[in-house]
């Protein structure tokens, strides 16, 4: 009677197969690891998302800015109720859209935290815009050092964003091209492409909040 042990030989390839696979990625650690190339993804990442937390302080820290300007404006210019409204309102949807680290890597929670952020900004500049019909208002102390806090934060806003954008385009090509998407899938297979800020009109320079 005679034995055969063909279905030996897939188990073997299969073991040889992982055996060279697993020598491939060692030897490739040890080439790179010289040179800090291993470390690249992790390093752009955490940068990324370095750089993603400044946003977040920044919108927070116009968000914390509204409630005293609503305040301010309402006690000049009560016929600007309806603006104030909408102003408090996109502010509140604003804040209570949850944002963390993952948000950067969910396309449709980003898409509706910049698109409530947008808002917000078209409310606010349109409550700012009605501070022209009012000239008491305009030489008011508390308005005019809050017109020079908020002006502020819009240029640390755009700088933030700015800073952000850049980052995550510098970790996303280090993930999808070669030798950072070897890398990547041999060592940091969780790392996952970043969503970034949609340009509009006039991004490219910090805005200028005219009262």
């Amino acid at each position: 009677m005679s034995l055969s042990f063909s279905p030996a030989v897939p188990a073997r390839t299969s073991v040889l197969g992982r055996l060279v696979s697993a020598l491939a990625a060692l030897w490739l650690a040890t080439c790179l690891s010289g040179c800090g190339a291993l470390n690249r993804v992790p390093s752009l990442e955490e940068q990324a998302k370095s750089a993603w937390s400044e946003v977040q302080n920044q919108y927070q820290r116009r968000a914390d800015l509204i409630p005293n300007l609503v305040e301010t404006v309402k006690g000049y210019a009560k016929q600007e109720q309806d603006t104030l409204t909408r102003v408090t309102e996109a502010r509140a949807k604003a804040t209570s859209i949850q944002v963390d680290a993952g948000t950067v890597n969910d396309p449709e929670k980003f898409k509706q935290f910049q698109e409530a952020q947008n808002q917000l900004s078209g409310a606010l500049g349109r409550l700012l815009a009605s501070v022209e019909a009012y000239p008491d208002l305009k030489s008011n102390q508390n308005f005019l050092a809050l017109q020079s806090q908020l002006e502020g934060t819009e240029n640390r806003i755009a700088v933030a964003r700015r800073d952000y954008i850049q980052a995550v385009q510098a970790y996303n090509t280090e993930i999808r091209t070669i030798p950072g998407r070897w890398i990547a899938g041999w060592f940091y297979p969780e790392a996952k492409p970043m969503e970034t800020f949609t340009a509009t009109a006039g991004s490219e320079r910090a805005p200028n909040v005219k009262f």
